[in-house]
């Protein structure tokens, strides 16, 4: 979602959970920064409805791992369908 558009933490949650995934902003908020120190996401701050939003999107050595991380997800699937 990260690579097509920037997204804010909120908004993630709530699209995670419509895909049945149940995670509290207590867990998504410190991987976000995490990743965000690893360069594998950059950050921009817009003031929406008065208040501060942070938007994410990827960076280029994030879409990096993402596709290795694709590749390596794509190979386990074959082993497990095999």
């Amino acid at each position: 979602m990260l690579k097509k558009e920037p997204i804010f933490g909120s908004w993630l949650l709530e699209e995670l959970k419509k895909h049945g995934y149940q995670m509290s902003a207590g867990t998504l908020y410190p991987l976000l920064h995490k990743m965000e120190l690893a360069n594998l996401l950059e950050r921009e701050e817009k003031t929406v409805e008065g208040k501060i939003r942070k938007y994410y999107r990827t960076t280029e050595k994030g879409n990096e791992v993402l596709m290795k991380a694709k590749e390596k997800a794509y190979e386990l699937f074959k082993e497990i369908k095999d």
